[in-house]
């Protein structure tokens, strides 16, 4: 594609100008056309990031790919010259540009296009529609969101919901915490230890503090720590989804492969065991009608799994309770067929829950949950 034609077509990169233009078809049936944009420096000038001022002084080069707006049916892929400038004031600093951020893999543009699409379509589909990695298109959101949230007024809030998501697939996290009243997004923020929440309660401030009365969240200790260091007043609050979340991990998966180490001589009912894994940890009223059959007779030859299964769907009854006393009868009778049972990933937990009790039991009082978090954070099956 001549030179000239392409310039006239493409614009935005500013510093830069187009030294060359190439369409690849798509290897494998369905794919999309791919356009890879070659960009060659315009100006010998660079703007440092850090303090602004100009200089010709480069420390060092490197050529990266990012991702543009698509043209017309074909992705869009632009390799560009990326300079840190020896800058005399803050030393070596990666050069300033308008149309794209420092270390960002897109474009200002692309970026902005996918965070209005994802206003209204889910991350998954907008991640396909883009021909963006998921991780990709959730960091935009999220970082779109968290430059959106601040200053925000924090004069009002009385009860707060905490929660973690993973921002990359479980290598990387970051907190949300929102006001579950009003449905509003207060604070995000990097990482989940009590080092990353602590600057919400920083922004909450010791009035802020001293006013919130509930806080529900996961059995995060680092959560629980920092809120109990900031907020004496309020009360701890543990929600149901994240409680049977980790009884499953810590009670019915570590059960499960206990006893298909137990029967390793028999391959077929090992196998049968370890395949069951979703179907116990899945609600009773997920299971589909012919897995409903498979459950049964596993939990009717197998009377650890059976006893695991049953007592967690007791467990979940516990938020059902409205008053504290009542619901405090209920784990009592609970706890005694967890202790009885003789199995110790049971025991275990049940007396991790009976040293937690007052915030399960404080669902009475302060009937929250997380539910709305999940539902914004949660990655894509």
């Amino acid at each position: 594609m001549p030179r000239d034609h392409s310039t006239n077509i493409l614009a935005g990169w500013e510093r830069y100008r187009v030294k060359l233009v190439e369409r690849n078809e798509p290897a494998a049936p369905g794919g999309k056309p791919r356009v890879e944009i070659t960009l060659v420096r315009e100006r010998r000038t660079f703007q440092c990031s850090g303090c602004g001022q100009e200089t010709a002084k480069v420390h060092e080069t490197v050529v990266r790919c990012v991702r543009d707006l698509p043209i017309l049916d074909a992705e869009t892929y632009v390799w560009v010259p990326r300079y840190r400038v020896a800058c005399p004031t803050c030393g070596p600093k990666l050069e300033s540009l308008p149309w794209l951020s420092p270390w960002d893999r897109v474009t200002k543009r692309l970026a902005e296009n996918v965070v209005r699409l994802c206003r209204v379509l889910p991350v998954k589909q907008v991640a396909e529609f883009y021909g963006l990695d998921w991780d990709t298109v959730k960091h935009l959101d999220v970082a779109a969101l968290a430059e959106q949230l601040l200053p925000v007024d924090l004069s009002r809030v009385t009860v707060i919901a905490m929660d973690e998501f993973a921002v990359r697939k479980g290598h990387r996290y970051a907190t949300v915490v929102l006001e579950p009243h009003r449905k509003r997004i207060l604070w995000v923020g990097n990482g989940h230890s009590r080092d990353a929440v602590h600057p919400f309660f920083e922004l909450l401030g010791d009035e802020g503090c001293a006013r919130l009365e509930a806080v529900v969240m996961d059995m995060s200790a680092a959560y629980e720590e920092e809120v109990r260091t900031h907020c004496r007043n309020a009360v701890i609050v543990y929600d149901l989804f994240h409680v049977v979340a980790k009884y499953g991990r810590e009670v019915i998966d570590r059960v499960r492969v206990d006893e298909a180490n137990r029967v390793r001589q028999d391959k077929a009912a090992r196998k049968v065991i370890k395949g069951a894994r979703w179907l116990l940890l899945r609600n009773r009223e997920n299971v589909t009608a012919d897995d409903r059959v498979r459950l049964q007779e596993l939990l009717a030859v197998n009377r650890r799994l059976a006893a695991v299964y049953l007592l967690k769907d007791d467990l979940k009854h516990l938020w059902d309770y409205t008053y504290p006393g009542a619901a405090m009868r209920f784990f009592a009778g609970w706890y005694q067929r967890a202790i009885r049972s003789r199995i110790k990933p049971l025991k275990a937990f049940a007396r991790q829950l009976k040293v937690r009790l007052p915030g399960i039991v404080a669902h009475c009082t302060f009937p929250l949950h997380t539910s709305i978090l999940e539902g914004i954070t949660s990655a894509p099956g």
